[in-house]
C-alpha cells in the first residue's frame, strides 16, 4: 500500500510524476476546500512535500499528526515552520549544494549585468539610439575590484571561486569565520559593505540576518557600489533599498529575489539602474532534475528507516 503525501504546491513535473507514481499524494494547491483536504487524509498522510517559497506551517501540521517527513524542493526552510517540526520529531530535508554552481553563476552575471549596463545596452542596441545618438556612456568594469560575500556557505564559496576569476579581492561576513577558506573574514556587515565595490547576499534567512541589508549598510555600500541578492529577499529592507536606488546613493542592483514574492514592488520595476530576475538562479534543467532527485531520496530513506540523505532536522 502506498504512503500518503501531501504536496503544497507544485514542482518540476518529472520529479511530481516521481512521487505520485511511488506514493498517495494529495495536491493541496489545487484543492477547494483545504480543511476538508487535510480532515480527509488526518490519519493516513505521513508526509509532505514542498519548496522553499512555500514551505509548510504549523496550522497545517497540526492537522496532519501522522507527518514525519517535510521534504523541501529548495535549499532555503524559512518558510518551514523548524520549531514545530523539532517538537514534534518530524524530519526535514531540503536539497543543498547541487544548485550551488548555478545560483552562483547568476550572481556573476547579475554583477556583470549591473556594472556593464548590459540590459540598457541592449534597450540602446535594439531602439536605434546607437545609430542617432553615438556610443552608449561608459560604464564600470568589474574585473579587480573588490567583492564583498554575505553567508559564505556551499553557494558563497562557489561564488567566491568564480570571483578570483575575475582578479576581485574577496572578504566575507558570517556568523563565524571559517578556518578552512583563504578569504578575509569582517564580523560586521557595515564594515564589509564600505570595503568593497560589490556585496553579494549569499546568506540563509535565519532570524538575526533579516533585514539585515538596511539602510546603514547600503550607506556604507556608498554611490559607487552594487547590491547582488541571490539568497531571500527578506534580508534586505526592501523600502531602504529602493530609497538608495532612487537617489544613486548606490550604483545599482542586481536582483534575483524578493520581499514579497512574486510581487515586485512597481518602483523598481521602473528604474534602470537596477537588474530583475524572478527568482530563478538555481532555474536550469540539470539543477531542478538534481534536486527533485534530492526531494525523492530524501522521502525514499526516511520510508525505510534510514537517515535522510541531505537532512535539516534528522
Amino acid at each position: 500500500m502506498k504512503k500518503t503525501l501531501l504536496m503544497m504546491g507544485p514542482l518540476l513535473p518529472s520529479t511530481m510524476q516521481k512521487i505520485e507514481d511511488a506514493y498517495d499524494v494529495h495536491r493541496y494547491w489545487e484543492s477547494n476546500d483545504k480543511d476538508k483536504l487535510l480532515k480527509s487524509i488526518e490519519g493516513s498522510c505521513e508526509g509532505v512535500v514542498t519548496d522553499g517559497g512555500t514551505g509548510v506551517s504549523a496550522d497545517v501540521l497540526k492537522q496532519l499528526p501522522n507527518v514525519r517527513i517535510v521534504s523541501v524542493f529548495g535549499v532555503g526552510v524559512d518558510a518551514v515552520d523548524l520549531e514545530y517540526c523539532q517538537n514534534q520529531s518530524i524530519k526535514v530535508g531540503n536539497t543543498p549544494d547541487v544548485l550551488s554552481d548555478d545560483v552562483a553563476d547568476l550572481a556573476v552575471a547579475l554583477a556583470l549585468a549591473c556594472c556593464r549596463r548590459l540590459v540598457n545596452c541592449d534597450t540602446y542596441a535594439r531602439s536605434g539610439l546607437w545609430a542617432t545618438q553615438g556610443a552608449m556612456p561608459l560604464t564600470t568594469r568589474m574585473t579587480g575590484k573588490r567583492a564583498g560575500i554575505f553567508g559564505l556557505g556551499s553557494i558563497g564559496a562557489s561564488l567566491a571561486k568564480r570571483l578570483e576569476g575575475f582578479g576581485m579581492s574577496i572578504k566575507y561576513c558570517n556568523r563565524s569565520q571559517r578556518s578552512d577558506i583563504p578569504y578575509e573574514y569582517v564580523a560586521s556587515l557595515e564594515e564589509l559593505a564600505e570595503s568593497v565595490d560589490f556585496l553579494f547576499v549569499t546568506a540563509s534567512a535565519s532570524g538575526d540576518a533579516l533585514k539585515a541589508i538596511n539602510s546603514k549598510v547600503l550607506e556604507k555600500l556608498g554611490p559607487a557600489g552594487y547590491l547582488i541578492n541571490v539568497s531571500r529577499g527578506t534580508l534586505v529592507d526592501e523600502s531602504a533599498l529602493i530609497g538608495a536606488l532612487k537617489k544613486n546613493h548606490i550604483a545599482g542592483a542586481g536582483l534575483d529575489v524578493f520581499a514579497d514574492e512574486p510581487h515586485i514592488p512597481e518602483s523598481l520595476q521602473k528604474l534602470e539602474n537596477v537588474v530583475l530576475q524572478p527568482h530563478h538562479a538555481s532555474g536550469t534543467t540539470e539543477t531542478r532534475e538534481a534536486m527533485g532527485q534530492l526531494v525523492i531520496d530524501n522521502l525514499a530513506a526516511h520510508f525505510s528507516g534510514k537517515p535522510l540523505v541531505t537532512p535539516v532536522l534528522p
